[in-house]
């Protein structure tokens, strides 16, 4: 597999001027000289993922299970309505927006007018689902090629009713016209003659319907660079998000609205993996975290405000030049944040915290560090191993009163 396309430089470079990142360097290089207890960490995190799940023959080579295809299929109703069946199953992620969209502005009909239906065997029986940031990627693609064979199709329906030669008409606007004139007639108004029926070309068949199946050669290959900027406290463990900025490349963007809820979304979960989420079992190995009573799921009151952007470089895998962007967020932000805790108490020895950072878990990391080298803990204010319980366990996990 060879990656499509990308510009990682440009992608860090953006990055790191929407953070500040030499401003707040120079912020850490001030809070560590004078030794706050509250220390400033940043966290660096780059990623390239394989996102559109596909092609069928690699998956078939590393015995995956079934194909990476995706089937979409376009009913023009004779009301001037048009039907949009996917194999995709969207539950949240706006496929009904974005595949009108797409299928407005191919066929030139008004977005209203474009019904997107998915998710029952018995309306949509083909096609292989959500899954691996795939669905605009390879669904998306089966729709434009299904599209493009509506358009095909009524082409000899609109040529009959101009009494033209199908080679001598342009399509654009929703509009077939005769190259020169200003002779045309509309898709819409093809698919209700071929409903009707009464006139069409000898050796058709009457109907404009299409659908198409798509395996790609080749995955997309999304990239980007995130930075969050944490506030450790080392005194009490306690951590603050200052700063997070995601520049991501996910190739072209068909609605920002929705690349932008993607982002969000993801950046929560892997956030919360991070510094909240986790399950704890007891000695017997009983979930003791089986209800949100006792699980930290994190609400928006608990985040602060992202800045996020996009750079592009199309994919070469997909004629939208599209990538995926489900799962960046989720990538990326996990690391970062970690990173960010991590760098904060780096002058204390410390090189990893195990997720998620909850602030005894930081607390007893920085304690330990101070308890086996005591020129790290002077870094530090005040001598945490002073203060200590004597039967602290640095390895323990301490969670019941993290919050």
């Amino acid at each position: 597999m060879t990656y499509d396309s990308g510009n990682y430089e440009a992608a860090t470079a953006r990055a790191k001027d929407l953070f500040g990142y030499d401003e707040l360097r120079a912020e850490q290089a001030a809070r560590r000289e004078s030794k706050d207890p509250v220390q400033l960490g940043i966290g660096v995190s780059t990623f390239t993922e394989m996102c559109g799940l596909a092609p069928s023959r690699v998956l078939g080579s590393l015995s995956y299970g079934a194909g990476g295809w995706e089937n979409a299929a376009i009913r023009m109703l004779p009301t001037g309505k048009v039907e949009v069946i996917t194999g995709t199953s969207p539950h949240g992620q706006g496929h009904e927006t974005a595949w009108s969209q797409i299928v407005a502005d191919r066929l030139g009909v008004p977005f209203e007018d474009v019904e997107v239906l998915h998710g029952d065997t018995q309306v949509a029986y083909k096609g292989l689902d959500t899954y691996g940031s795939r669905s605009l990627v390879v669904g998306g693609e089966a729709v434009v090629r299904a599209a493009d064979k509506v358009i095909e199709k009524a082409k000899a329906f609109a040529a009959h009713l101009l009494e033209a030669n199908p080679d001598d008409l342009e399509f654009a606007g929703g509009r077939y016209t005769v190259k020169g004139t200003d002779q045309g007639v509309g898709i819409t108004d093809v698919a209700l003659a071929t409903f009707a029926s009464h006139n069409y070309p000898e050796g058709l068949e009457p109907g404009i319907d299409a659908e198409a199946t798509f395996d790609p050669d080749n995955f997309s290959f999304p990239h980007g660079t995130h930075l969050c900027a944490m506030e450790v406290d080392t005194e009490t463990g306690e951590t603050r998000m200052r700063t997070y900025v995601c520049v991501d490349d996910i190739g072209n963007v068909i609605n920002p609205l929705i690349v932008e809820g993607q982002v969000h979304g993801g950046l929560v979960q892997g956030i919360a993996q991070a510094l909240w989420e986790e399950a704890i079992f007891d000695d017997n190995g009983t979930l003791v975290t089986g209800s949100f009573v006792d699980y930290t799921l994190p609400t928006a009151a608990d985040t602060i405000s992202f800045v996020t952007e996009n750079t592009t470089s199309p994919a070469t895998s997909n004629t939208l030049g599209t990538k995926g962007v489900g799962e960046a967020g989720t990538i990326a932000s996990t690391p970062a944040v970690v990173n960010a805790i991590v760098d904060a108490l780096r002058p204390l020895g410390i090189h990893d915290i195990r997720m998620p950072c909850t602030p005894e878990r930081v607390w007893r990391a920085i304690v330990s560090a101070g308890s086996h080298d005591g020129a790290a803990a002077d870094a530090a204010q005040p001598h945490f191993h002073d203060h200590a319980p004597s039967n602290a366990d640095p390895g323990a996990t301490g969670e019941g009163s993290a919050q």
